[in-house]
């Protein structure tokens, strides 16, 4: 809780709920059941995002305990529990994730305009989830939130997508479900072990080296697919391209997160033995991925599904922080995460303008956007060279780190790193010179107006996040500072401990 003694957290989570149960009982005629729930969800993500604020002015930067932390007795006879509270690394995921849904629900306002009530109910259900996720200090409360995100998120998709949503649908499900049951049969064998499912109670759990190899194999099949890794990857493409605008911004920027949020969490605390040993293996993989995806970005003709094999290849540099497990690659993981996150949902929502007054998301169907929407030029620049990393945006910081961190774990990882930013320069510019500064070929482009007052409103936040992140990252840094050198701490203590033959 706060120094108050007010449960900020269970409140963050399900007070969209609340604007969701609202919404459910308007009645009226079509439009003003629309325009309500338009209102309503707003209203409620908007306030949602201003408790939230609570977390960034009163959390304190100098421990890596668990603050806010709420606790209730549920089924005490099997060790279960109500248990709440966010450290370093999960409290700016939670404000990642207040502040990403009121932007989405505005982009939302004019591009949906069917089923809008219950549009406006599965954002903020989505909400509870992602926010309960990433504040949950119980392995059953978290497994609860981290697959209830699937059921909105597979509505979202096969609902408002596009023609092949139900396929997207259907695989974005199947994918994640199967990988996450053998993360719950490892979860039942941290409980067996335990006799507790609090997660601070489990790190100080001594699992045997031979156990950790199944344990982390297991919550790798989950946190693979969320992440999504080479070669799981393959959900990810087919959902950005059919989800709405909305839907892509907030898979790009808070679900792409949870898997490498729950490496994190469960594999290198609990399991760093073993995270050593696939070490390696996750290097491999994460290389393929970066330059793997990057190379087919280049071949791509649209818009969405370029940005979506460019998010595999940035996520792909998120695993490999991660796993340097070095204080530098994790921080620089942390914040590529968190940069990731606002610069790939604000390409989606460049895209989604475009889409909107073209219904077209093929490269070769624009060009000379700029000398028509000078605006949208701007903005759509500033974005590509945030995710291009230039210094002085959000993307720099995060992926400086990781390659410092994985130099000093291995220079042949950090080469292939540095490899995909920069084929991550070719592809974006690529497609910004052909969008933006190409010849107008077409008559009707000429008539496309500029972004609009709402637009701009939308785009706002997510300008200056880019900029902030870019030009001063230690006020963001300094949250995880103390949760990563305590990580790293705890790593290194495992590590001296007599381990399994062949590790």
């Amino acid at each position: 809780m706060n120094a108050a003694g007010f449960p900020l957290l269970s409140l963050l989570t399900f007070l969209p709920l609340v604007g969701a149960g609202i919404i459910l009982f308007v009645r009226g005629e079509e439009a003003v059941v629309a325009s309500n729930a338009r209102w309503t969800a707003l209203w409620t993500s908007l306030i949602t995002f201003g408790l939230s604020l609570i977390l960034w002015f009163q959390f304190d930067k100098s421990t890596a305990d668990f603050q806010f932390v709420e606790q209730m007795s549920w089924m005490p006879e099997f060790g279960l529990g109500y248990h709440m509270g966010v450290d370093g690394i999960s409290v700016l995921f939670v404000l990642l994730s207040t502040a990403l849904t009121p932007l989405c629900i505005l982009s939302s306002w004019e591009a949906i305009q069917s089923r809008v009530r219950e549009y406006m109910i599965a954002f903020l259900v989505l909400e509870t989830m992602m926010v309960g996720m990433f504040s949950s200090l119980d392995v059953v409360m978290f497994y609860i939130f981290f697959e209830g995100v699937l059921i909105p998120m597979f509505l979202i998709i096969g609902v408002w997508g596009g023609a092949r949503r139900v396929y997207a649908a259907y695989k974005l499900f199947l994918y994640t479900l199967l990988g996450s049951l053998l993360m719950l049969l490892a979860m039942l064998v941290l409980w067996y072990q335990a006799g507790t499912t609090s997660i601070p109670a489990l790190f100080e759990l001594t699992i045997a080296p031979s156990t950790q190899v199944w344990l982390f194999l297991a919550f790798f099949a989950s946190f693979a697919v969320k992440v999504p890794m080479w070669p799981v990857h393959t959900w990810l493409p087919d959902a950005h391209v059919e989800a709405p605008t909305a839907g892509s911004v907030i898979l790009a920027g808070v679900l792409l997160k949870m898997g490498a949020y729950g490496f994190l969490r469960f594999s290198l605390p609990l399991l760093p033995q073993a995270t050593e040993w696939f070490a390696p293996l996750m290097f491999a993989l994460s290389v393929i991925a970066v330059v793997y995806t990057s190379l087919v970005a280049l071949a791509q003709e649209d818009m969405k599904k370029l940005i979506a094999y460019s998010s595999v290849a940035h996520m792909g540099i998120v695993t490999i922080g991660i796993f340097t497990l070095n204080h530098q690659g994790i921080s620089g993981a942390i914040f590529q995460m968190l940069s990731h996150g606002v610069v790939s949902g604000a390409l989606f929502l460049c895209v989604g303008v475009l889409y909107d007054r073209v219904h077209s998301r093929e490269i070769a169907r624009y060009g000379g956007v700029a000398k028509i929407m000078p605006g949208y030029a701007l903005v759509f620049m500033l974005f590509t060279m945030g995710s291009v990393a230039l210094p002085g945006t959000a993307g720099f910081p995060g992926e400086f780190l990781v390659i410092v961190g994985a130099w000093n774990a291995n220079p042949w990882v950090a080469f292939g790193a540095a490899l995909g930013m920069i084929l991550g320069a070719a592809y974006m510019l690529y497609l910004y010179r052909r969008v933006v500064f190409s010849k107008i070929t077409r008559e009707d482009l000429k008539a496309l107006l500029d972004l609009s007052p709402r637009e701009y409103v939308t785009f706002a936040p997510l300008i200056l996040l880019t900029l902030w992140m870019g030009i001063y990252p230690s006020s963001f840094l300094s949250f995880f500072e103390a949760s990563v050198a305590a990580l790293v701490s705890r790593h290194e203590a495992a590590m001296a401990l007599p381990r399994l033959a062949g590790m």
